[in-house]
């Protein structure tokens, strides 16, 4: 079977209609910062790669400290006068930057293809929950402002490259509906074309958005302490969140710091097999590069032989590949569960990974082949690992304990509701769990003592949206807890005295 580039998809035929939807935010091959109202050539621009192919792509404009805290301090400015705004202009112009997203949803899904490896329908799904979970709140938002006032500062968000619409462009828009300017740093690491389209379209509507690029270390100082920021939204690893959290520690300033934790999947007392296949096959998807994927199973000695039939067929159909590669030029986009990881240095990252757990002693339960996956003749493949589990991972090894973010899951074996309980809580505190049990009593049991935010019983978690409740224990987040109404509360004030719920010292999450 020959595969072909689908015509019309290549990123030249998306960076060439970007460019003619907001050409003010694109110059030539670059794409442009923008502060102080308008669309600035500065920033060192340098050309980036795919993951998907090697195809060179545009690369963030990076800045340096002291124009980055210029453009915080202008945002200031434009805060002070869009708080200022009535709630029904600001829904008015939230509600247009949306209906130009969605006119342009397949022009951002496939900068997303080819910035960050996303399958055309995941890709597709991140813009529509944008757009979707955005519009619920311009639905809501009268009765979640009532009473609330905006920050004394902007809003700066620091996010990472997987989900740049639906969790970036959907929380600043949330912030601008209520009455904050935005400041975000695009992710270094891909996504900068479809944000700048992106935040292109909304800039259009009115809205005060600041786009700035640039490495972490040089932008802190503005992006983190700089006075006139209200409050710090940040999306990534627990390495920077910790340096993040205690660049804050002496500030009082309102944070939210979502950061990964090694979400877990236990099975014990279990039957319903056809089930857990489904939902195993279903973990795969966008290779779990995000912070509610589950990398790690923990199962029941006794029910291991059962667990294995069923989770060796799942991951064996696991489909992977070029997401935009098609036998014909009429064929639809092939249906996949993720293409590659987002960068080469990553791909080899979790390969020497596996290779280190199986020298110290862990057992390769199954390995796939990159050969089994969908490719064009030819192509750049150093972004790509095949899905792969590890048995046993030895406790010196990162996938032991730390989330891999990437196609690579880890098993261990328990005996005890004991030893389940310590392989679960493995990380310090995850976002999400999971526990596969028949028995009521045990998962009771079980789910009390997990510590992770959000437990599933015989289903996964995710993130969420809209009048959900999202958040962290222990090392997996810092600060206010979002979701609905809590997501418009930590980014605006209430009564003096009021505390926000959040994974703040001394506060207990209530059932």
């Amino acid at each position: 079977m020959s595969l072909m580039l689908k015509p019309g998809m290549a990123w030249h035929d998306a960076y060439t209609r970007g460019h003619a939807v907001a050409p003010e935010a694109f110059h030539d091959d670059r794409v442009l910062n923008h502060w102080d109202g308008r669309w600035q050539r500065d920033g060192t621009a340098a050309p980036d790669t795919s993951p998907v192919d090697g195809t060179v792509i545009a690369g963030p404009p990076r800045l340096d400290r002291s124009t980055a805290l210029r453009a915080v301090r202008a945002s200031l400015d434009e805060h002070r006068e869009w708080r200022h705004v009535p709630l029904a202009e600001r829904k008015t112009r939230v509600s247009a930057a949306l209906d130009a997203l969605a006119e342009h949803r397949d022009l951002l899904s496939l900068l997303l293809v080819w910035e960050i490896g996303k399958p055309w329908r995941l890709a597709t799904a991140d813009v529509d929950r944008c757009i979707d979970g955005v519009r619920w709140y311009v639905d809501e938002i009268d009765r979640m402002i009532e009473g609330r006032t905006p920050l004394p500062g902007p809003v700066s968000n620091i996010a990472s490259w997987n989900y740049p619409m639906s969790v970036l462009m959907h929380a600043m828009l949330v912030q601008l509906l209520a009455g904050n300017a935005v400041i975000a740093k695009t992710p270094t690491d891909g996504g900068v074309s479809c944000l700048t389209l992106a935040c292109a379209l909304a800039v259009r509507e009115g809205l005060p958005i600041t786009l700035v690029s640039g490495g972490g270390a040089e932008l802190s100082p503005a992006l983190v302490r700089a006075g006139e920021l209200g409050c710090v939204s940040f999306v990534g690893g627990r390495d920077t969140g910790a340096q993040i959290a205690l660049s804050l520690a002496d500030l009082g300033r309102a944070h939210i710091l979502e950061q990964e934790g090694l979400n877990c999947w236990g099975v014990w007392e279990y039957d319903d097999w056809d089930l857990l296949g489904r939902q195993i096959r279903a973990t795969f998807d966008y290779a779990k590069q995000r912070c509610t994927a589950y990398p790690r199973f923990v199962v029941q000695r006794q029910l291991f032989d059962r667990f294995l039939a069923t989770y060796l067929p799942a991951i064996s159909s696991v489909r992977f590949g070029h997401p935009l590669a098609v036998e014909s030029p009429d064929d639809p986009l092939p249906e996949l569960d993720f293409g590659p990881v987002i960068n080469d240095a990553k791909a080899k990252e979790l390969n020497d990974q596996v290779a280190d757990a199986i020298v110290k002693g862990g057992v390769p339960l199954y390995r796939g082949d990159l050969a089994d996956g969908r490719f064009l003749p030819g192509q750049d493949l150093s972004a790509y690992v095949a899905p792969v589990a590890v048995l046993a991972p030895p406790r010196s090894s990162p996938l032991f304990h730390a989330e891999p973010f990437g196609p690579v899951d880890t098993i261990v074996v328990v005996d005890t509701e004991a030893e389940l309980l310590a392989a679960m809580n493995a990380s310090n505190g995850a976002l999400v769990a999971t526990l596969s049990c028949g028995d009521e009593a045990a998962a009771k049991r079980i789910g009390d003592e997990v510590r992770a935010f959000k437990f599933g019983l015989n289903r996964p978690r995710s993130r969420g949206d809209r009048d959900e409740l999202f958040g962290g224990l222990g090392a997996s987040w810092r600060g206010a807890y979002v979701g609905g109404e809590l997501l418009v509360r930590a980014v605006t004030q209430g009564p003096d005295g009021e505390r926000l719920p959040g994974n703040f010292p001394g506060y207990t999450l209530q059932p």
